[in-house]
């Protein structure tokens, strides 16, 4: 959680105003941190590196598709993003 709280404040100042490639972007930047935790977590838990870098690779397409649809939707139902919209049209 703390993760990706701090990876949203970054995201919430961004300068990239595209609304898809910003989803696309932000949703690489986030899976690359979460892959890294997944591997280390799975290694630690496993005894072995080459399991969690064999669980950290599967998980990272299954959760790069879930996240951008996640994101996809926070975006449309607007939630949080109602100051820097309205500062778009003054």
């Amino acid at each position: 959680m703390i993760l990706y709280y701090l990876h949203e404040r970054i995201w919430f100042n961004s300068k990239i105003k595209d609304a898809n490639k910003r989803h696309v972007i932000k949703t690489f930047t986030w899976r690359f941190i979460g892959t890294i935790d997944t591997m280390i977590l799975a290694a630690l838990i496993s005894g072995s590196p080459l399991v969690g870098l064999k669980i950290g690779g599967i998980e990272t397409f299954s959760k790069l598709i879930l996240y951008y649809f996640h994101e996809k939707l926070w975006y449309r139902i607007d939630f949080g993003l109602n100051q820097s919209r309205n500062k778009e049209k003054i």
